[in-house]
């Protein structure tokens, strides 16, 4: 994920196609290790791609991947469409959850483990 990082650091700051030695001067600025073999896998596998179409195919495919909770999905499959999404998600009316404050228990029957 950092040396990903590192790549997405280069380019929002202007640099297209960062090289291997632009990855490690980011990595090492930080005092990160540096993976030459995983820096090298990257750069030949986005060689020659546009980083906002990788995005994009990146966010289609964790779109179908199951994350276990119902309302997150929806949530994360309508996450591109910005405000739009978040006008559609604050129309819903909110469910209000009812919440049982709990009595002190008397488990301890009046001590505490360090009185």
């Amino acid at each position: 994920m950092k040396v990903i990082a590192a790549y997405l650091l280069a380019v929002l700051g202007g640099n297209i196609s960062p090289s291997a030695e632009n990855l490690k001067d980011i990595l090492g600025s930080v005092g990160a290790e540096v993976d030459d073999d995983k820096i090298e896998l990257l750069l030949s596998e986005v060689k020659g791609k546009d980083i906002t179409e990788l995005i994009a195919s990146g966010r289609e495919k964790l779109a179908s991947v199951p994350s276990g909770g119902g309302g997150a999905v929806a949530v994360a499959a309508t996450g591109g469409g910005g405000g739009a999404a978040a006008a559609s998600a604050a129309a819903e009316p909110k469910k209000e959850e009812k919440v049982e404050e709990k009595e002190e228990s008397d488990d301890d029957m009046g001590f505490s483990l360090f009185d």
